[in-house]
């Protein structure tokens, strides 16, 4: 039998305070660099605008700064922050993955 784990990387500056910087959000950001725009973002997720606006909310709350410019009917754009941010969690979910794939046959069979 072939086994597969998986981890779900999730920053937080207070554990306790609600939203979290992870995957949602990142992919979120990533609709918003391709689309420039939360609310096309947000449709290309099948999610509901509102809720996206509150992910983000939170995890800007989370992390101490903006990740998006919001200009209204012109769309949103990742701030510098932004895209650091987005680059950072993609590379430490990668590292995440990478040794989770390598360890999991050791530890568990």
């Amino acid at each position: 039998m072939s086994l597969e784990g998986h981890a779900r990387l999730v920053v937080q500056g207070e554990p306790e305070a609600p939203g979290a910087f992870g995957r949602g959000c990142a992919l979120l950001l990533e609709g918003v660099e391709a689309e420039r725009s939360l609310n096309r973002a947000a449709k290309r997720l099948g999610m509901a605008y509102s809720k996206a606006w509150r992910l983000v909310n939170e995890a800007e709350d989370q992390v101490g700064f903006k990740l998006i410019d919001r200009d209204g009917a012109r769309g949103s754009t990742l701030t510098p922050e932004g895209r650091r941010a987005l680059a950072g969690y993609r590379t430490l979910q990668a590292e995440i993955d990478e040794l989770v794939s390598r360890r999991l046959p050791e530890l568990l069979c």
